[in-house]
């Protein structure tokens, strides 16, 4: 399964409390399952962005409907398809 990363940005969401900002993952988390996608992480963060969310997709189709699913719901961000460095260091290696 391929592994994505979104870099999620608050900026246009209006967010009243925490509470309401904690309901959203569950609703994502449904919505991903739907898509054969599975959120696997999500981090507040320091810095740039506000959040980092951990994905994993069925395939390609999957992974843009799941970073979709994020986007309608004012999570505004990059998502980008993530390898991990074995996987990485292997296919230097072919080249």
């Amino acid at each position: 399964m391929p592994t994505y990363a979104s870099l999620i940005d608050l900026d246009d969401r209006d967010a009243q409390n925490a509470q309401e900002l904690a309901s959203i993952w569950g609703e994502i988390r449904t919505e991903f399952e739907s898509h054969d996608a599975e959120l696997i992480d999500s981090y507040a963060a320091l810095g740039e962005h506000d959040f980092i969310i951990i994905f994993e997709a069925a395939d390609h189709e999957s992974g843009f409907k799941s970073a979709l699913t994020l986007r309608r719901h004012g999570l505004q961000g990059q998502t980008m398809e993530l390898v991990d460095t074995d996987d990485f260091s292997e296919l230097v290696d072919e080249i």
